[in-house]
């Protein structure tokens, strides 16, 4: 007679944990917290753009999605530390186009190759960038404040975001496409900066519609012109500096990516769960309340855009002569 075949709750356990079953189980992304690196200070249009997508994100995959802010060097250092992260779809990288195709071109050493280092996962969005002044700054347009620069060079100052930030680099476009000479003066972060334009320290910056929506509808902060190529709807009656300056534009995107190295599966998973997120309404909406827009596209869309504004930094550093103080 056989008897039946008894296991002990050792043996059972053992068994379970060598099934295929638990090798699925460990293996399902994301089984814990995933952090996003904003190589950013906080309160500027890269961090209320991951603060957006991480929410969604952690509600889509069911699992917490942690911003990390770590500013320096014009986002060298906390992309640097991403590139070094393990590569296991737990660290990622949301970043502005400035650190990631501009700054090879202005540091020496950033800490990171923008290719080798890292597996592009998907654009996520575009911001509205503005040039904006101290309500009592006398120039109401680009027009009148190109006058006013050229009369006296060298007397007004722009405030930026930091050396090497995108918005230093619009600053020096601007210098040279006007023929006008504006006196640099870089914060640790376009928040601190958009502070003292607002508080006269300064009389004029280029900012994010994140860091400076709120007070241009305050009245704190008046536009001087938009950078973007075209009209914005956040501010629909604001002309482009492009109107101005003929060819004159330029639309800021930021992208979310992986250390090289991540599995490819992970990667394709973020991905979809990114366009996800970008078609969902209330994202959309949060979005469009800080000047921004979804930038819905594909790994490969994201490698082929770092690859060409690559080769356009380049140049535009080199013509405009743009250095680190």
């Amino acid at each position: 007679m056989n008897r039946p075949l008894t296991l002990s709750r050792r043996t059972l356990s053992t068994w379970l944990a060598c099934s295929p079953l638990a090798a699925l189980a460990q293996e399902r992304y994301p089984s814990k917290p995933i952090t996003v690196v904003v190589p950013q200070a906080a309160g500027g249009a890269n961090d209320a753009i991951a603060r957006v997508l991480a929410q969604k994100l952690g509600e889509q995959l069911g699992q917490s999605v942690l911003v990390d802010n770590r500013p320096g060097a014009g986002g060298n250092v906390g992309t640097a530390a991403t590139a070094r992260a393990k590569p296991d779809g737990y660290t990622l990288l949301l970043t502005a186009d400035s650190a990631q195709v501009i700054n090879p071109w202005l540091y020496k050493n950033t800490g990171f190759d923008p290719i080798k280092d890292f597996e592009p996962i998907a654009p996520v969005a575009t911001a509205g960038y503005v040039l904006v002044a101290n309500p009592s700054f006398p120039a109401r347009n680009l027009a009148e404040l190109i006058a006013l620069a050229k009369a006296s060079p060298g007397k007004y100052a722009i405030a930026s975001a930091g050396n090497g930030t995108l918005n230093h680099l619009i600053g020096e476009m601007l210098q040279k496409a006007a023929g006008i000479d504006l006196q640099h003066i870089p914060y640790k972060g376009s928040a601190a900066a958009a502070t003292d334009v607002v508080g006269g320290q300064v009389p004029l910056s280029v900012q994010s519609l994140p860091s400076s929506i709120a007070f241009i509808k305050t009245g704190k902060l008046k536009v001087i012109g938009v950078v973007n190529p075209k009209r914005i709807a956040a501010l629909p009656d604001s002309p482009t500096m492009g109107e101005t300056l003929k060819g004159f534009g330029q639309t800021p995107w930021y992208g979310l990516f992986a250390p090289a190295g991540t599995p490819a599966a992970i990667v394709a998973q973020l991905q979809q769960e990114v366009v996800k997120a970008l078609d969902q309404k209330d994202v959309i909406e949060r979005l469009a309340a800080v000047g921004c827009e979804p930038y819905k596209g594909s790994a490969a869309q994201l490698s082929e855009l770092v690859r060409e504004d690559l080769a356009r930094w380049q140049k535009v550093v080199k013509d405009t002569g743009a250095t680190l103080d």
